[in-house]
């Protein structure tokens, strides 16, 4: 088990690299010739690879560690660069963007605590946060096309508001998830008298969320 959580070079891994070559890319569409076409097919096509790195990882047994690291950064860049681009573009409000960017930062002091206790940088993901993330990815794309002129703009907007309303909610309630989480451990490291209760675990990591 140990020379497979090494492992590198395995596909899911190669998709999600792929993934994350996508974000500059996504980003020069969206600002520079503002190709709204290819950049939501870059969405769509980063939301399918994600899907399928992780079904491909288990389903092949080659989850890896540097996977478990690859896959939410990946994850968190897509959903920043989608802000970044939509809020400079003003087809999504300042608002949500700051919601969505308060959360991350909210949740910046949990990683040195974790490693403090011996635990790795990151908890195991709730359903929660990957559901708010997978709302928010799915949102991302529709209000992108609800900010263009066509028939598909208004059921695109509805959906879009409504996939971003309930991914940025449970967004937040993960990330109070967490925090609670986080509590008990140190909790149960203040019972313990300062022992490291998370050596010999390895990290503890996380697939998004």
């Amino acid at each position: 088990m140990t020379g497979a959580e090494d492992r590198v070079w395995t596909i899911p891994n190669v998709l999600s690299l792929l993934r994350l070559l996508g974000v500059p890319l996504f980003l020069w569409l969206v600002l520079g010739p503002q190709a709204d076409v290819w950049a939501v097919l870059v969405l769509i096509l980063a939301g399918l690879s994600d899907w399928l790195d992780g079904r491909l990882a288990r389903a092949w047994n080659q989850v890896s560690r540097i996977g478990r690291l690859l896959d939410p950064l990946a994850d968190r860049l897509y959903i920043l660069a989608t802000l970044a681009g939509l809020t400079l573009r003003g087809i999504i409000p300042w608002w949500l963007a700051a919601a969505v960017v308060a959360r991350d930062a909210f949740l910046l002091w949990i990683p040195p605590v974790l490693r403090r206790l011996g635990y790795g940088p990151a908890l195991p993901v709730h359903f929660v946060g990957k559901a708010g993330t997978a709302s928010l990815l799915y949102a991302f794309p529709l209000l992108f096309l609800a900010g263009h002129d066509g028939w598909y703009a208004e059921p695109a907007r509805v959906l879009g508001w409504a996939f971003a309303i309930w991914g940025t909610g449970l967004y937040w309630w993960a990330g109070v998830l967490y925090v609670v989480q986080v509590r008990r451990l140190i909790a149960a490291y203040a019972d313990a008298g300062g022992e490291r209760r998370g050596r010999g675990r390895g990290e503890v990591q996380t697939t998004g969320g």
